[in-house]
């Protein structure tokens, strides 16, 4: 079973990247090319139906399988980054985060109005930066197509901040 896989191959970093935090390292599974493969096959069928126009990648660890799904599915990838580094025409969104605020950007072209945006990321936690990009999105004149996540830390209830804006939520492997 794929989660089964992804979470023997997850390496867990204890007091990262503060005291009490165990992070949920992914780094391991792109040292395999065929469970990275199969992540990205696991996500196509797992989204089969969904009308998807193009895949939104959250920086930096969305745009690891962001990219290759948009790819697989045929869609434009769509960079959601960090504030400062799109040289484009940008909008803008601040949100808040568990110890401070951030900020992210899309081009202003990124995608036309009323296009179906699938967002993803490596990891789900609170659900801060994705409801963030489908605020973004939606802002910006898209819809929100789904989110799709390699992990979801379940105990964070990050999902329940996002199924409001769209029940169409893909975690392959929970905690």
């Amino acid at each position: 079973m794929i989660a089964d896989q992804i979470k023997s191959a997850i390496r867990d970093i204890p007091d990262f990247p503060k005291p009490g935090i165990v992070f949920k390292d992914i780094t391991p599974i792109l040292k395999d090319p065929a469970l990275c493969a199969k992540i990205v096959d696991t996500f196509v069928r797992k989204l089969e139906g969904t009308h998807i126009d193009a895949v939104a990648g959250i920086e930096s660890r969305g745009f690891l399988f962001g990219l290759t799904l948009a790819t697989k599915l045929g869609v434009p990838f769509v960079p959601v980054r960090k504030a400062g580094k799109l040289p484009f025409t940008i909008k803008q969104k601040a949100y808040k985060l568990e110890y401070g605020t951030a900020v992210i950007e899309l081009h202003t072209d990124a995608f036309e109005p009323d296009q179906h945006i699938l967002i993803h990321d490596d990891l789900l936690a609170t659900g801060g930066t994705a409801l963030a990009a489908s605020e973004l999105i939606t802002e910006m004149g898209g819809i929100v197509a789904g989110f799709s996540f390699v992990v979801g830390l379940g105990f964070l209830n990050g999902k329940e901040r996002i199924i409001p804006v769209c029940d169409n939520v893909v975690v392959l492997a929970e905690y």
